[in-house]
C-alpha cells in the first residue's frame, strides 16, 4: 500500500470544491438546512478549512448567487438578438432569454432560498449591472420604432423580463420535472401579448 504523502489541493481548487458542494447542498436542503460542517464533509476538507477562503455561510451563499444568476447568459445573449422591426427583435430576444433561463435550471431554487431565506437582500447587488448592461438592447428597441408608445425604458424592460420569467415560471408549475416538451405555441401567444396586449382593438 502507498504511504507516500499525498499532494495538497491548490487554494483554487479547494475554493472551487466549497463552492460546488455548498452551491448542491444549499439547492436540496436550502440555506438554514444546509451546516458549514455538512459543506465542510461534502468538500472533503476540514471544518477550519472553509474559512480560509470564505468569511462566513452568507458570503459563500452570495458568490453562489450571483456567479450562478442566469443574467450572465441572459444579458449576452440578448444584446445578440436581431430583428429588422421592433417585433422581430421581441421574438428573437424573447426566445434566446428562454434558451438561456432553461440551460440554468436550479438557479430557481436558489432564487427561492434567496426570497424566503434571505427576503431578496442579495438581490440589490445586481441591479447595478443588470440594468446598465441592458441600455442597448433597449435603446436598439425604441430606435425608429414609431410604432411604440411612449413608455419608459425601464419599464419596457422590467415588463419584458416580468413577462417571460413568469411563462418559464408557469411552466415549471405545470410540470415540475422540468421534462415537459416546450410549447411553441404558447409561448408566440406570450409574445403576442406583450407586444399587443389582450384587447382585440383600440377602446375609446
Amino acid at each position: 500500500m502507498d504511504h507516500s504523502p499525498q499532494p495538497l489541493p491548490k487554494a483554487k481548487d479547494t475554493a472551487s470544491s466549497i463552492l460546488e458542494a455548498a452551491h448542491q447542498l444549499f439547492i436540496e436542503h436550502g440555506y438554514h438546512g444546509t451546516s458549514m460542517r455538512l459543506i465542510a464533509q461534502e468538500a472533503g476538507i476540514a471544518l477550519g478549512g472553509i474559512y480560509n477562503h470564505f468569511p462566513s455561510k452568507e458570503a459563500l451563499f452570495e458568490q453562489i448567487f450571483l456567479e450562478t444568476h442566469p443574467y450572465h447568459e441572459v444579458l449576452p445573449t440578448l444584446s445578440e438578438a436581431q430583428g429588422d422591426t421592433p417585433e422581430a427583435l421581441v421574438r428573437n430576444a424573447a426566445q434566446r432569454m428562454m434558451k438561456a433561463l432553461q440551460a440554468r435550471p436550479n438557479f430557481l431554487k436558489l432564487m427561492f432560498v434567496e426570497l424566503v431565506e434571505f427576503k431578496g437582500s442579495h438581490l440589490l447587488d445586481l441591479q447595478s449591472a443588470i440594468f446598465p448592461q441592458s441600455a442597448e438592447l433597449i435603446e436598439r428597441f425604441m430606435e425608429n420604432s414609431s410604432s411604440i408608445r411612449p413608455i419608459p425604458a425601464i419599464i419596457l424592460l422590467r415588463s419584458f423580463l416580468g413577462l417571460f420569467i413568469s411563462y418559464y415560471l408557469g411552466e415549471l408549475m405545470l410540470d415540475p420535472s422540468g421534462e415537459s416538451k416546450f410549447d411553441q405555441q404558447t409561448f408566440d401567444q406570450f409574445i403576442d401579448i406583450y407586444l399587443h396586449g389582450i384587447l382585440s382593438g383600440a377602446q375609446e
